[in-house]
């Protein structure tokens, strides 16, 4: 029994240290100004507070769920946005109005 007991306080603190990561990652939603290779300017819902996100090569970005690049987005285009450590966007989730 005492044997398992390292086993289980290494599976606590991995379970512990993922729930910490997923608490400091924040999302918002808003439209798409435009967007370029590493670069996503959004609004909020409204169309006000225009902002700008850098977008690294490592930033996960999907449009209607299916996986794309930042590039492929247009204005106009529903998104979520997803930041993590230091605020560095992780991912992008774009929805397009147009889809029949």
């Amino acid at each position: 029994m005492y044997r398992l007991l390292p086993c289980f306080l290494f599976a606590i603190a991995v379970l512990a240290a993922g729930a910490v990561q997923a608490a400091d990652d924040k999302t918002h939603e808003g439209l798409v100004v435009s967007a370029a290779e590493g670069k996503l300017v959004m609004s909020d819902k409204e169309g006000k507070n225009e902002h700008t996100h850098e977008i690294g090569a490592d930033c996960k970005v999907t449009l209607d769920g299916k996986a794309a690049k930042i590039a492929d987005l247009k204005k106009g285009d529903k998104v979520k946005v997803t930041t993590g450590e230091g605020g560095k966007v992780s991912a992008v989730a774009a929805t397009r109005g147009d889809k029949k």
